[in-house]
């Protein structure tokens, strides 16, 4: 059996370790009592303001559907509010309770420091190099995706 090809490697490599990362994540978030998109939106609000959703969804990555789902649970444990945007009376923008910002201030820095386990296991340099390799692929990817978005407008105007 031919060997797979080195970007495929790559990228299953980039998906084993990400899944790795969810898993042990998921668990410390878990045991905290959130789900990890409940996690997320904390984290995102954690010592902002707070902002519209589709900020939200655009920051945490979780989809309009889901995101509406996850912030009526936490509206539901009193862990944020949906306030009018003073601008728009359409928009509503998403913010932390007390009781939210107090539990983000408990929780976040509990689990930067269980992900920190983690990372401690390797070299700082290869956390370094590991940074600045991940940085240029994802770079790689957005040039590719402008470069084939220019493209497939260019084949729409023939």
């Amino acid at each position: 059996m031919a060997s797979l090809n080195p970007h495929l490697q790559l990228l299953r490599e980039l998906v084993r370790a990400y899944q790795a990362f969810e898993r042990y994540s998921a668990a410390d978030v878990v045991r905290r009592g959130l789900t990890p998109a409940q996690f997320d939106v904390l984290a995102t609000l954690g010592n902002t303001e707070g902002m519209h959703a589709k900020t939200l969804g655009a920051r945490t990555l979780i989809t309009k559907g889901t995101l509406t789902g996850v912030v009526d649970r936490l509206l539901a444990k009193g862990l944020v509010r949906r306030d009018a945007d003073p601008d728009d009376g359409r928009r509503q923008v998403v913010r932390l309770t007390a009781a939210g910002q107090a539990l983000f201030e408990q929780v976040f820095p509990a689990h930067a420091r269980h992900v920190q386990r983690a990372f401690a296991r390797l070299p700082q340099a290869h956390l370094a190099q590991a940074q600045q390799s991940l940085a240029e692929l994802r770079e790689a990817f957005e040039g590719a995706a402008q470069a084939w978005a220019a493209d497939a407008s260019q084949e729409e105007i023939r």
